[in-house]
């Protein structure tokens, strides 16, 4: 976590309490594609000032998540299913490096946190509500990210994810299971705690792949 996003007693700042928020009602479309934001309105659902929402406004743009016309306003961006391929490619490249530092670099305790989600998953009922299901997939992600230890690669991999998300969110509908797709991270997260660098990364890589195929098969 950046330094700017914390106060100085180490709690996180609004702006960035903000952010969150915002950033995962976009992910999630529960604020449409396409939909106008009213920083005021959200500024008053928050209970907070509206300076906060802005700062995350600001960076939600930069993450394509939101886009600001003058004179017009903000809006959530479009998700385009054109993107898909191109969020794939480098999900394709990233996702198993990741994976493979994770199973090099995790501390023992993030190890345990692996262990724990992985028996957690295996745990789920296919019958959960599938953007539950979804929120529940990010957090995983965002374990591994973390477990990987560079904070730059955590970045730019949480924002595709937040892409790759938004995409799958659009025709979650349709995907016949969600709890399928989340049930392939068992293996992945028992093989980055176990330490297995190169299967992880193999899995890693197919989890990706799977992702698209699933996505393509319903449009």
């Amino acid at each position: 976590m950046l330094d700017n996003q914390l106060t100085a007693g180490g709690e996180i700042s609004l702006a960035e309490q903000a952010y969150r928020h915002l950033r995962d009602k976009l992910i999630m479309l529960d604020i449409r594609p396409g939909e106008a934001i009213n920083d005021g309105k959200l500024a008053a659902e928050m209970g907070i000032g509206r300076t906060p929402v802005r700062e995350a406004l600001k960076r939600l743009e930069s993450d394509h998540l939101v886009v600001s016309y003058p004179r017009r306003g903000t809006f959530a961006t479009i998700v385009d299913i054109t993107e898909l391929a191109d969020v794939s490619e480098l999900r394709e490249t990233l996702e198993p490096l990741a994976a493979r530092r994770a199973a090099k670099a995790a501390t023992p305790a993030i190890r345990e946190e692996l262990r724990e989600t992985a028996a957690a998953i295996a745990m789920m009922d296919a019958t959960d509500d599938p953007y539950a299901l979804m929120r529940y997939d990010m957090k995983v992600h965002r374990l591994i990210y973390r477990a990987a230890g560079n904070a730059h690669l955590e970045d730019v991999l949480i924002r595709y994810d937040n892409l790759a998300t938004r995409i799958w969110c659009m025709v979650l509908e349709k995907v016949p299971s969600v709890a399928g797709h989340i049930s392939e991270h068992i293996e992945l997260l028992q093989a980055i705690a176990d330490g297995d660098s190169e299967r992880a990364g193999k899995l890693a890589f197919d989890h990706v792949s799977s992702f698209e195929e699933a996505i393509r098969s319903v449009l």
